[in-house]
């Protein structure tokens, strides 16, 4: 390889580069400058918030809870959300209980006002708990932004063990397109009959395979292979994720050789 030319790797080599030692990949994306500034804030600012109104009146607070939670593009519809967190998760008619996505209930775990009134930002879980999502939130998008493939296993990943039935999947379009692409099934198949869908996933999936690791890596590793076929990489260098300066300590010759595997070896 010439100097200067762009390192190339699958997604699968890349996946695999971030998640093999995946603390270590979220603590460099956590000391970014960007993150680390508002993670801070975030830190300092969150445990004095008492009220649902104090909290939607800090924007800088509500906006990073609500990438934390995956809805950074629903932060803009403040009444929709202030209802999602008045109504709680206590109650079946609770409004976060009937919405299908289950980012919203999310949301009310870390910050349940409802439940807990002023207490509700003491708890680990509203602390701790939120910048941990932050990081992993971030780390997913920084990964899609050179490669979709490496997004969407990486979201796959995290999802996988709360999935427990084909409608859960139909009603998620990232872990959807995983789905199909594994099954290699079109497309088109998204616009069947919605019990159809399900009824495919489940005689083909055994959802209990993802509380095991091991299992939902393998299921990704054809994910990624499979995706490569269809989608190429160009010249992704995937420590573009932890930034120019990162330090990662991986050397070029050792991605060179991770990239020269065989797709599915280890």
């Amino acid at each position: 390889m010439r100097q200067g030319e762009p390192i190339v790797t699958t997604t699968y080599t890349s996946y695999r580069l971030i998640t093999a030692d995946l603390t270590k990949s979220l603590e460099r994306v956590s000391a970014q400058p960007d993150v680390a500034r508002e993670t801070e804030y975030y830190l300092s600012k969150i445990g004095s918030i008492k009220t649902l109104d104090d909290f939607f009146a800090d924007s800088r607070l509500y906006n990073y809870a609500m990438k934390a939670h995956g809805l950074e593009d629903m932060a803009y519809a403040k009444a929709f959300m202030r209802k999602v967190l008045a109504e709680g998760i206590d109650s079946d008619d609770a409004f976060a209980n009937k919405l299908a996505d289950g980012r919203y209930k999310a949301l009310v775990e870390s910050l349940n006002f409802a439940r807990h009134g002023e207490a509700a930002t003491a708890f680990e879980r509203a602390q701790k708990g939120v910048s941990e999502k932050y990081a992993r939130q971030t780390l997913e998008q920084k990964a899609g932004e050179e490669n979709t493939g490496v997004r969407l296993a990486l979201y796959f990943q995290r999802m996988a063990p709360t999935i427990a039935n084909g409608y859960e999947i139909i009603a998620d379009e990232a872990l959807s397109s995983v789905v199909r692409t594994v099954l290699q099934l079109p497309a088109e198949f998204a616009a069947a009959d919605v019990d159809r869908q399900a009824e495919a996933y489940e005689a083909a999936i055994d959802f209990k395979d993802f509380q095991d690791p091991q299992k939902t890596a393998e299921f990704l590793d054809r994910f990624t292979a499979l995706w490569e076929i269809d989608n190429p990489s160009g010249g992704y260098d995937p420590l573009a994720v932890f930034g120019a300066s990162s330090g990662y300590g991986i050397s070029p010759d050792l991605l060179l050789t991770i990239n020269n595997l065989k797709l599915g070896g280890r």
